[in-house]
């Protein structure tokens, strides 16, 4: 997403109140024979913006061939798998309305050589600025939002949170293709967003005052015109008290995005609940490497163990994450859920593991029928 802009506002965890969160998932709209985006987000964002319902949480996107669901505040995953689910049947119905898939993946199969850019003085702008890197940043993202009492905390978040971002890239991988080729990655997204200008694990900050300060040192230097252009994978929320998760790529199903959510939520309690001497040591150019080395080989891969500092096998790495966070995650009634979710991802693999097999076995009409099921998969 290029412009930071999200309906969801959650809260801290006040002393008897759960922590709540919010979700920015991205659709592109597809050619159910080619797989080649469609630019059909404009009229089917302007369609939905006319409809009580879905005009607060509805939004048009950087290509003309997406829409952005930017939802409520929850307080649950049950009341949020209600919300997603909703949502993307809403869209699967009107992308088949116009003979088109509505896609939930980090990159789509086949692109133009360069996109049709949705008009909005912004994107112009970006435009402008990153020139032909405009032509493969062809992607769709899932943010997560979660509540902070302050930037302060915020910051306390981020700090530790931010070690966490390989095994979650790792967990998330669901863009394999590019222009009809198999890149060997499990996220080529995670690849191609690293060209921006500012991207990737954002450095520790000492308070909320030397991140703004560090923040705004930056905007006039290159690409970034604002501070909305600072494409950290996790970084404090400009616009809403929270701290904002944008490592992964947009999920097939919405039990894969609510997996990913409930890790971030207990990344973040965790992290705030924790003594304030207590962040790992690890060295920033490991932390880069292992981001990449996740994208290339998600869970098949050896892991960065954020308390060790060392890399482990994949599950050993999950079987770490949740022993870190279990505490959080039975507060918040999440912990059964993660753990099925953590076992079907090691059984059925990520979204790059099941396109890749979709095509194995039925070629483009396997995957686009992957795609067209997988966004209404019940959970």
């Amino acid at each position: 997403m290029i412009p930071p802009r999200s309906s969801a506002v959650p809260q801290a965890r006040g002393e008897w109140s759960m922590t709540t969160f919010g979700v920015e998932e991205e659709f592109m709209f597809l050619d159910p024979e080619t797989l080649r985006p469609v630019d059909v987000g404009t009229h089917v964002h302007e369609a939905m913006a006319a409809e009580a319902e879905w005009a607060p949480i509805v939004n048009h996107e950087y290509l003309a061939s997406q829409v952005e669901h930017t939802s409520a505040v929850f307080t649950t995953l049950t009341e949020a798998s209600a919300a997603l689910d909703r949502f993307r049947r809403e869209v699967a119905d009107r992308a088949s309305n116009l003979d088109v898939i509505a896609a939930s993946v980090g990159m789509p199969f086949q692109a133009p050589l360069y996109p049709t850019i949705t008009e909005d003085d912004r994107y112009e702008r970006v435009v402008s600025d990153y020139r032909q890197i405009i032509a493969d940043h062809q992607i769709n993202g899932l943010h997560m939002h979660v509540g902070i009492a302050d930037r302060d905390a915020g910051v306390r978040a981020l700090n530790r949170v931010r070690l966490w971002m390989p095994l979650l890239q790792a967990m998330c991988g669901n863009s394999p293709f590019w222009r009809g080729v198999d890149t060997g990655f499990e996220s080529w997204r995670g690849i191609v967003v690293r060209r921006w200008a500012i991207s990737g694990c954002p450095p520790a900050f000492v308070d909320a005052a030397d991140y703004e300060r560090r923040l705004r040192n930056v905007v006039g230097v290159g690409g970034t015109f604002d501070t909305g252009m600072v494409m950290w994978n996790v970084r404090l929320s400009e616009h809403v008290p929270t701290l904002e998760v944008r490592v992964c790529d947009a999920q097939l199903t919405t039990d894969d995005t609510l997996l990913l959510v409930a890790v971030v939520r207990g990344l973040v309690t965790t992290a705030l609940a924790e003594a304030a001497d207590a962040t790992p040591n690890v060295a920033p150019e490991l932390l880069d490497n292992a981001l990449w080395q996740s994208a290339r080989d998600g869970l098949r891969g050896r892991q960065l163990d954020p308390i060790s500092g060392s890399m482990i096998e994949a599950r050993a790495a999950l079987d770490v994450l949740q022993a870190y966070i279990a505490d959080q995650l039975e507060a918040e009634g999440d912990r059964e859920f993660v753990a099925a979710g953590i076992a079907r991802l090691l059984h059925d693999g990520t979204g790059a593991h099941r396109q890749r097999a979709a095509v194995h076995a039925g070629g483009l009409p396997g995957l686009a029928r992957l795609l067209r099921e997988s966004v209404t998969a019940p959970v």
